[in-house]
């Protein structure tokens, strides 16, 4: 999976549990694409600070699905109804399907 993929999948799961300041500067970073001189510009701190918080996120992020697997099993599950979609025939129950993949 790419880097920015997954990274945007853990802040999603477990951004919560950052801290506003983590938060802001990881969504900079990972949503905004901005860059280490432009967040550190933005937010009074050095590149080096910048990057040293984003490193300490993605160690965080990285360990809380080591605990927890929730992106592991949402991935693993939307792949099941994925392929359970292609093997159904009826109409409606493809409807539900695509509902249920849609809610994820």
């Amino acid at each position: 999976m790419e880097k920015k993929v997954e990274q945007g999948f853990l802040y999603d799961f477990y951004g919560p549990l950052l801290t506003e300041h983590q938060q802001k500067i990881y969504e900079m970073s990972v949503f905004d694409d901005l860059s280490l001189s432009e967040i550190a510009e933005q937010e009074g701190i050095s590149r080096q600070g910048v990057s040293d918080l984003l490193h300490r996120c993605d160690k965080a992020l990285a360990g809380y699905e080591e605990k927890l697997k929730l992106m592991e099993r949402f991935l693993r599950n939307r792949e099941r109804l994925e392929k359970l979609r292609g093997d159904v025939v009826d109409e409606k129950d493809k409807e539900l399907l695509d509902a249920v993949l849609e809610e994820l």
